[in-house]
């Protein structure tokens, strides 16, 4: 006797397909990762996010001004009149040591920083987790039913 091929079980034509929609995205878990993002530029470069990203300090452009161990992505790209990879010179004229070369600094940076970026690694998402569970009927849930009554859809907590 021949083997039947098994047919897929159909849902009957009174019911609707099952549509999916969209996931929105969640702030809450965007935030999450530009937390986790800033604790790795911090451990590995010494500068914050922003700071990384735009090669400002305290609202100057300043990138590769220390000579050191804070390294921005402009400076790193070669920006302006920095040196493609940045500048590892003291203030002096001379490179301090650990912070020769890019690698040198980064691997300097990172052992230096280990204990905090590790903790804040793993513990951001940890913690969110934690409040995100204790704070979602009392105060996400309904933050949420609030922000689709407003007709918002792709956003929420």
């Amino acid at each position: 006797m021949p083997k039947q091929k098994r047919r897929r079980a159909r849902a009957p034509a009174s019911q609707p397909r099952r549509r999916r929609r969209k996931q929105a995205t969640s702030i809450i878990t965007v935030g999450t990762q530009v937390a986790v993002a800033n604790a790795i530029t911090m451990g590995l470069f010494n500068s914050n996010l922003g700071d990384f990203l735009t090669g400002r300090r305290d609202g100057v452009y300043r990138a590769g001004m220390d000579g050191g161990s804070r390294l921005t992505l402009p400076e790193i790209l070669g920006a302006g009149a920095i040196a493609f990879g940045g500048t590892y010179a003291s203030p002096g004229g001379t490179p301090q040591r650990g912070y020769e070369n890019f690698t040198a600094t980064v691997v300097t940076n990172f052992w230096k920083n280990l204990p905090m970026m590790g903790a804040q690694v793993i513990g951001i998402p940890i913690g969110v987790r934690i409040a995100k569970k204790a704070l979602s009927r009392s105060i996400i849930g309904p933050t949420n039913k609030l922000i689709r009554k407003v007709g918002i859809s792709e956003v929420k907590l």
